[in-house]
């Protein structure tokens, strides 16, 4: 299973869990947020690894910079973010909880 795949689930199941949703929320207020990110996920039953959130953070945007005219000097200012962890914690933030 690839990061957003895991991300993505992350996602639907807090969706029906707010006390999930909670938890991983909480984790932005930690010393070490990603490594309490990845070590909850993957308890529950998502294995996430801090390397391979931000590899895959950095390597879209980095096809994201090549696609734009080979990320030359004409290539137009990309505001992009390339740090999954923190897109994910504002989707998750933004989130309501159905309470299945």
């Amino acid at each position: 299973m690839n990061v957003n795949d895991v991300l993505d689930n992350l996602l639907k199941m807090a969706a029906k869990d707010e006390a999930l949703r909670l938890r991983l929320l909480k984790t932005t207020k930690s010393r070490t947020p990603l490594s309490d990110f990845c070590r909850l996920s993957t308890e529950l039953g998502l294995p996430l690894y801090e390397m391979d959130l931000l590899s895959a953070g950095e390597d879209y945007y980095a096809a994201m910079r090549r696609s734009t005219n080979g990320g030359g000097e004409n290539s137009p200012l990309l505001t992009g973010e390339d740090d999954y962890y923190e897109l994910f914690m504002e989707q998750l933030a933004g989130l309501k909880s159905s309470g299945s």
